[in-house]
């Protein structure tokens, strides 16, 4: 076994194909299939399932993949701690939830281009369970998410908490949703939200489940403008931040919902493995950027 089969094999899991590894480490498709060969060989077993496109790593991939991981970053490590004055390089693999992205991508990703230079930045897009998943099997360096108040993160993940952010309910004026409103009038309507797998979507349920109230899910969207559309053609009622609502094409036609008895929110957190190691500074960057983003007047409640 040796370090370049291994970076052969990680580059194959994370394009999904030969041909995309071979483009990111300038070789060969022959030459990256030789390397996972020899690795397979080595550890004898197969480590890709080379019947499903993308390709898929097998149970014994998905557990060399994890160890591969920490190993070519530990070297990373290495050569950034005794080389003086080296940039840092390599990639910088970050995870955002979709609520966050206007204030992630923006001022967070300026500023680590601006000081790191050399790094790769390899930005990923999901829901926060997702998420602190990735963190947690090192398929991530950091993720940027948001969790309903009071649930906190892994103990086994380092957790910086960036503040608590308001969410706005929105519905159209026509759909008649009393003002104020009540929980009870707000279990009268349909809802139109993101898929399964939200944090909102699931903080939301389990407000209307713990009242014994029906939650009904009348439009269930992934883009934030298509869900807005469709808040305001009077379809039900939406979700989303302060910000994506002042940023939002569709905020004159629609209308913010006063609920006594229902004031969602959610905290923002940034999480990452320990020890951070080459990436402390540049984790350190984009945290200081997003948290400077997110408290953009309007954002955060606290």
């Amino acid at each position: 076994m040796n370090i370049r089969d291994l970076e052969a094999f990680v580059a194959v899991v994370e394009t999904g194909s030969i041909v995309g590894a071979s483009a990111r480490l300038n070789l060969t498709q022959p030459g990256v299939t030789r390397r996972i060969q020899n690795l397979e060989d080595g550890l004898a077993t197969a480590l890709l399932d080379r019947q499903s496109k993308p390709l898929k790593p097998t149970s014994a991939g998905r557990e060399a993949y994890e160890h591969g991981r920490r190993v070519l970053r530990s070297l990373d490590d290495l050569r950034a701690g005794v080389a003086p004055g080296a940039e840092v390089r390599g990639e910088f693999r970050i995870g955002v939830m979709p609520y966050l992205s206007d204030a992630a991508l923006a001022l967070p990703l300026d500023r680590l281009r601006s000081e790191f230079p050399a790094l790769t930045l390899r930005i990923t897009s999901g829901w926060s369970p997702r998420l602190m998943e990735q963190v947690a099997r090192s398929e991530l360096d950091a993720a940027a998410l948001c969790l309903a108040d009071g649930i906190s993160p892994p103990e086994d993940l380092v957790s910086e908490e960036l503040g608590v952010q308001a969410v706005l309910l929105v519905a159209a004026p026509g759909l008649g949703v009393p003002k104020p409103a009540s929980l009870l009038d707000l279990s009268r309507y349909p809802w139109v939200m993101n898929e399964n797998g939200c944090g909102f979507r699931a903080f939301i349920r389990h407000r209307f489940d713990a009242a014994r109230l029906p939650f009904q899910v009348g439009v269930e969207a992934l883009s934030a403008d298509l869900r807005m559309s469709l808040v305001a053609r009077g379809l039900g009622i939406g979700v989303l931040t302060p910000g994506a609502f002042a940023d939002s094409p569709w905020r004159d036609a629609v209308e913010v919902i006063d609920c006594v008895d229902f004031h969602p929110q959610v905290r923002s957190w940034l999480l990452h493995r320990p020890p951070a190691g080459r990436l402390s500074r540049p984790i350190a960057v984009f945290r200081d950027a997003l948290l400077e983003a997110l408290q953009a007047p309007g954002r955060l409640l606290a």
